[in-house]
């Protein structure tokens, strides 16, 4: 293995760089399972764990990124982030208990009934609750929302709960979905010429240990599929890519906003491909009409969506005097204003259908080859749907740790730990001030975060090496 970026430290070595990791790797273990352990005991609390998790994090990521690394390095860090998983798969989801409706979901289609047609509560569902009573006591809203989960979405559930109708088994599927998500990390990152250790930086996230791990979140499932799609557009590979981006899209939604960085002009099969999925998913269930789409319409009313009331950044403008009665008409044609603006760039730079590729000013800060010029595009365009649009819950920005692991980035990774640590903190089980609050500290940090990035990028502290050249060969686009 390559040693990586200039050695910076004293008496750098890799074996130093390997005790490290060690020492790092076994205080996160140690951690996790703490976290398990404040379930029924308080001890240091959520955020104490979750504080000094993001710290350690932090520093294994710092180690990883300017450190030399030998052959040993990357079986430590695969081992620990098996361990981290081991000792959250076994212990009930605590801190969400969305994986009963999935279970619970799949449950219902083996008796032949679409998932989206009852609530869980309805009475002719009654016959499979006592089978299934521990999955039906932990639904929430049971008893008037439909599922939300698209097509995709079901048929997981459906294949995992013919082969083992519980939560553990669940959570254990949507681990290996997140294996599946580092072997497209490490394919990804060996065509780009960057050495594989860097897949710490998925491999170690705490929010993926604890959103993934122990609370089994789908969108472990939406992020192999994202990460499977972007490493088929780097190959040219329109058919799998527009494959792999339906299949994302019909399990979580929210990587429609990626079809513009990975889309080329003049190659419409890739959208297409999209277009099929979606249409073939959407027809497995038409049975329901429109109510195959679920809880989505209260979902959106509930979450604030349609009056603006979640959206952090139109509530902070409507604090500047004059504009107290700012509403969220304004704010969405800003948001349409931004995204059009980066689909614009999108179709100027990455869009492109010109070979061979030319190298653009993303590509060059990042380090990247020519022909990965989508990949920060559509890094922007996510991160973009996340800050503009303010989640509240953790877990909606998992999706993000695949693109930090390919371009890492000190803003995005202060967001995705801040987010990380604030959401286990006294501030986040309100609502109203105490969310506004939470959100000023997050985008407060990311700020910082963004001047911090940009001094260092002006006064480098951290030298790194260049990476050597990774020739791609001149053929032609493959399926």
């Amino acid at each position: 293995m390559s040693s990586g970026p200039t050695r910076r430290w004293s008496y750098a070595r890799p074996w130093l760089t390997n005790a490290v990791l060690i020492l790092i790797g076994s205080g996160l273990l140690l951690l996790t399972r703490q976290l398990v352990s404040e379930f029924s005991h308080f001890t240091i609390g959520f955020s104490g764990v979750s504080g000094w998790s993001a710290i350690l994090y932090a520093l294994a990521v710092l180690v990883i990124l300017t450190q030399p690394v030998n052959r040993y390095t990357f079986g430590i860090i695969l081992a620990f982030a098996i361990a981290f998983r081991l000792v959250t798969l076994l212990p009930a989801p605590y801190l969400s208990s969305d994986i009963y409706r999935y279970a619970w979901d799949g449950v219902v289609q083996h008796s032949h009934i679409s998932p989206y047609r009852y609530v869980p509560g309805d009475p002719a569902l009654k016959f499979l609750r006592a089978p299934n009573q521990d999955l039906f006591d932990h639904i929430n809203r049971r008893d008037y929302a439909h599922t939300i989960y698209p097509p995709v979405a079901q048929f997981i559930f459906y294949i995992v709960t013919f082969l083992n109708p519980t939560v553990t088994f669940m959570k254990l599927a949507m681990i290996l979905f997140e294996g599946l998500t580092l072997y497209a990390l490490l394919e990804f990152l060996r065509e780009l010429g960057v050495r594989r250790e860097q897949s710490l930086l998925y491999a170690w996230c705490p929010l993926l240990v604890w959103e993934i791990g122990n609370s089994g979140h789908l969108d472990s499932a939406a992020m192999a599929f994202i990460a499977l799609a972007l490493l088929a557009r780097y190959r040219r590979q329109p058919l799998l890519t527009g494959l792999f981006l339906g299949l994302a899209i019909m399990t979580k939604m929210y990587p429609l906003v990626l079809l513009p960085a990975l889309f080329r002009r003049g190659e419409y099969r890739m959208p297409a491909t999209v277009a099929g999925v979606v249409a073939l998913g959407y027809a497995c269930y038409s049975s329901v009409g429109l109510g195959v789409f679920g809880f989505l319409g209260s979902y959106v009313q509930e979450e604030g969506m349609d009056t603006g009331t979640r959206y952090f950044l139109l509530e902070l403008t409507q604090h500047v005097p004059g504009l107290h009665n700012l509403s969220s008409k304004p704010y969405l044609a800003f948001v349409a204003l931004v995204f059009t603006t980066l689909m614009i760039w999108c179709w100027r730079t990455c869009c492109s259908p010109v070979w061979p590729r030319v190298e653009t000013g993303q590509t060059r800060r990042f380090g990247l080859p020519a022909d990965a010029d989508f990949l920060v595009p559509a890094f922007a365009l996510a991160l973009a749907l996340m800050l503009l649009f303010s989640p509240h819950y953790p877990w909606y920005v998992a999706w993000l740790v695949p693109f930090l692991a390919l371009v890492p980035d000190i803003t995005v990774f202060a967001y995705i730990c801040g987010l990380f640590y604030l959401c286990t903190t006294a501030i986040a089980v309100g609502t109203g001030p105490l969310q506004f609050l939470l959100n000023k500290m997050l985008y407060g940090s990311v700020l910082l975060a963004f001047v911090l990035d940009i001094v260092l990028r002006r006064w480098p502290i951290l030298h790194p090496s260049p990476k050597p050249p990774y020739p791609r060969p001149a053929t032609e686009d493959r399926a």
